[in-house]
């Protein structure tokens, strides 16, 4: 095995490396620790030894148990072949399984790529042989599908061999079973002894993209310790943390923002939860007394409209973190009133940059801005379509960097020529404003805009207005391509339970607010329920294809 003290990723080709000054800066400044995540495992075991750090309907784990698990898991990988510098794709629901695995491929040095469980073998298939993926890890099955059946049809379109390691309670003799992988060991010197290093890729995120096969973003431990570390702070978590996971685990957001690893982090507990219903989710916070949890603002809005019929003691939650797209500051105002807590706003994405309306947030700031940067060594740059930096207080779209913004893409150079500028700063896509204070106002996407007779029209504008109806629960607007004046809007919503609404009323609000005649909708329909990404966003691409499906019908 090789083992490469420096700026290096062993064994995995195609990760942009960390420019050498730049690393040398962040470890200097103490932002970079130069230790392995799962050198923290122990660490946290021996401070809050008998404490429960992780909940599972009837599991309950301690902190000293979750580090021998997890060091047991480690150990039988090992024993199985998996070394330092491979990487496999972790495909596994919010259960307690999917901790153990995480903190067991740190522990070893395995990078985890962390699909998602609505991926398919499109997506499985593709991935795995980017990564050149040794293994699978999925549920035998989960939701009614078979996931386990799913596994075995992506090893064998790989090139190279692959297992297939299983969570459940049928296990196919093709297959490993994850369960009996589990012992419990204690601390193994061997793991301490022959683990990674700060500078190795921990973790491989997907991009958050809604275009074609995700792209893949390496984390490295030094880079991923300190971003979870600073949202942790940013979010006042603590030993008295029970943070909820309802998201999908495997996205950045539930995972480490501050989510399920800044609880373990900080000596609170995380609780895992398969399902972002309100029920399950209001008997959860009353049940283990939740402090935080984050959700996608269409789920957020459910929770909100049901929080007050349900019945149940909901007083322990004093936070909930919302991000994903953007709220309405009237809707943004609704949401802590009506679950009896805290909003605290969202805006970052997998390839670094994250931002946080503060705990203690004045209302204008916590309703009307997305915050600001978690680190003081975030460093922005608004630019117009030329590149140009724009005036304070204008919109541009966002480039950033900073030491847990990687500087490229995993394998794809023809991408990072065009997603980052040669100076290392990497372009969001975002068209945002920055208020005196610091704090971003999220507008829209580079992409995302809707072209009216040589009129820019951001799609993300006339959302965030729409959402201020009373009537509306979502809105996404898109191009609807037109002869005359290139694209007109097209404006789709879903509507609260008993509400009705019209393009003419929709016109009305909109130019009563002040909107530029040229931005009205002009093409409008109600869906009983937006299509959405498998993180939550609503999914334009979908949109868009229905659009071309109904064209072409006409």
């Amino acid at each position: 095995m090789t083992v490469d003290s420096g700026n290096g990723f062993p064994g995995i080709d195609g990760v942009v490396p960390w420019p050498d000054e730049a690393a040398r800066r962040y470890v200097e400044l103490g932002l970079w620790r130069e230790r392995p995540l799962g050198s923290y495992l122990w660490d946290w075991a021996d401070r809050w030894s008998d404490r429960i750090a992780l909940v599972d309907g009837d599991t309950r784990l301690t902190y000293v148990e979750l580090a021998s698990k997890a060091d047991g898991l480690a150990e039988s990988l090992a024993d199985l072949g998996f070394k330092r510098g491979d990487t496999v794709l972790v495909q596994l629901p919010n259960t307690w399984e999917f901790v153990v695995v995480t903190l067991a491929l740190f522990r070893l040095g395995v990078a985890p790529v962390m699909m998602l469980p609505p991926h398919r073998e499109y997506e499985l298939a593709s991935i795995g042989a980017h990564v050149k993926a040794k293994a699978l890890f999925v549920p035998d099955t989960w939701k009614g599908y078979d996931h386990q059946e799913l596994a075995h049809q992506v090893v064998a379109q790989l090139d190279s061999p692959a297992q297939v390691l299983v969570v459940g309670d049928d296990v196919r003799e093709s297959s490993v079973d994850v369960r009996a992988l589990i012992g419990d060991v204690g601390r193994s010197e061997w793991l301490d002894d022959n683990g990674p290093t700060g500078t190795d890729v921990a973790v491989f995120l997907l991009s958050g993209g809604t275009t074609g096969v995700p792209k893949v973003i390496s984390r490295t431990h030094n880079d991923y310790e300190y971003n979870i570390r600073m949202v942790a702070r940013a979010c006042a978590f603590g030993p008295d943390t029970v943070y909820l996971a309802v998201l999908p685990a495997g996205h950045n957001f539930p995972l480490a923002n501050p989510g399920i690893l800044g609880a373990l982090y900080t000596g609170g507990r995380a609780v895992m939860l398969s399902s972002p219903r309100p029920d399950a989710v209001f008997e959860a916070i009353e049940h283990e007394g939740v402090t935080a949890t984050s959700a996608v603002p269409a789920v957020a809005l459910k929770w909100m409209e049901e929080a007050p019929a349900s019945g149940r003691d909901l007083s322990s939650l004093r936070f909930v973190h919302v991000g994903g797209s953007v709220l309405a500051p009237e809707v943004a105002a609704q949401i802590g009133p009506a679950l009896g807590c805290t909003l605290q706003q969202v805006y970052g994405m997998a390839e670094g940059l994250i931002c946080y309306t503060p705990v203690d947030a004045s209302d204008d700031v916590a309703h009307g801005t997305q915050g600001a940067p978690v680190s003081e060594f975030d460093e922005l740059l608004l630019v117009d379509e030329d590149g140009n930096e724009v005036a304070p207080g204008e919109i541009g779209e966002l480039l950033t960097r900073g030491p847990y913004t990687p500087r490229g893409y995993f394998g794809v150079p023809a991408v990072n020529a065009v997603s980052f500028t040669e100076h290392g700063w990497y372009r969001t896509g975002d068209l945002v404003r920055c208020t005196p204070e610091g704090n971003l106002i999220v507008c829209g996407r580079v992409k995302d805009l809707i072209n009216r007779g040589g009129e820019k029209i951001s799609a993300g504008e006339i959302e965030t207005l729409v959402q201020e109806l009373p009537e509306v629960a979502e809105a996404a607007a898109v191009a609807s391509p037109d002869p005359l004046v290139s694209e007109r809007v097209y404006l789709f919503v879903s509507l609260h339970p008993g509400r009705t609404l019209t393009l003419p009323q929709v016109a009305e609000a909109l130019t009563a607010r002040g909107l530029a005649a040229f931005k009205i909708p002009e093409l409008f329909e109600v869906l009983d329920d937006l299509p959405h990404t498998a993180v939550g966003k609503p999914d334009k691409k979908a949109l868009r294809a229905l659009l071309a499906d109904r064209r072409a019908a006409a």
